[in-house]
């Protein structure tokens, strides 16, 4: 079914959108650990809250794609189960 595909195919994006995230998080926490060692510090380029945002965001597309899949997967159970 194209709805499944189409969801799968969302989850994909949503789970890609988490993990950018979350390396771009880990990046700028490793890099201020870094800058707190030098003597000139330095601030991290990553907005933690628009982040977090994301993240979450990420997550509840995922969910959204997940019922999708599951309300295609009863439709056609429910199709193939008709008795004519």
């Amino acid at each position: 079914m194209q709805a499944i595909s189409i969801a799968a195919a969302g989850m994909m994006a949503a789970a890609d959108r988490l993990t950018a995230s979350a390396h771009r998080m880990a990046a700028a926490d490793a890099q201020a650990e870094r800058a707190e060692g030098s003597a000139t510090g330095g601030a991290a380029d990553v907005d933690y809250v628009s982040e977090r945002v994301g993240q979450i965001s990420a997550a509840n597309d995922f969910k959204a794609n997940a019922v999708v899949i599951k309300t295609a997967d009863e439709m056609a159970g429910a199709l193939l189960n008709l008795k004519v």
